[in-house]
């Protein structure tokens, strides 16, 4: 006898957590799918990711996103 054929009351537990668990699986990866996979990086965005690696892993610190907002908003005068 398959899941498919039986009804919940039926089940044991280990066939419902197996299918709750299933069906939970199955939208994560439905709602975490990623819209890039398979696509490629453009050479200079992956060398700069290189260089990002390079430099924290020396000890230099990467700005944050509160900091690169001030830094550009200052350039522009906003």
């Amino acid at each position: 006898m398959e899941v498919g054929d039986i009804t919940v009351a039926e089940m044991t537990a280990v066939q419902l957590k197996s299918l709750i668990q299933s069906a939970v699986k199955e939208a994560l990866q439905e709602i975490f799918i990623d819209p890039d996979a398979g696509l490629e990086l453009r050479l200079e965005f992956e060398e700069r990711l290189r260089q990002a690696v390079t430099e924290v892993a020396s000890g230099e610190h990467l700005l944050s996103m509160e900091e690169l907002t001030s830094q550009l908003e200052g350039e522009s005068g906003v």
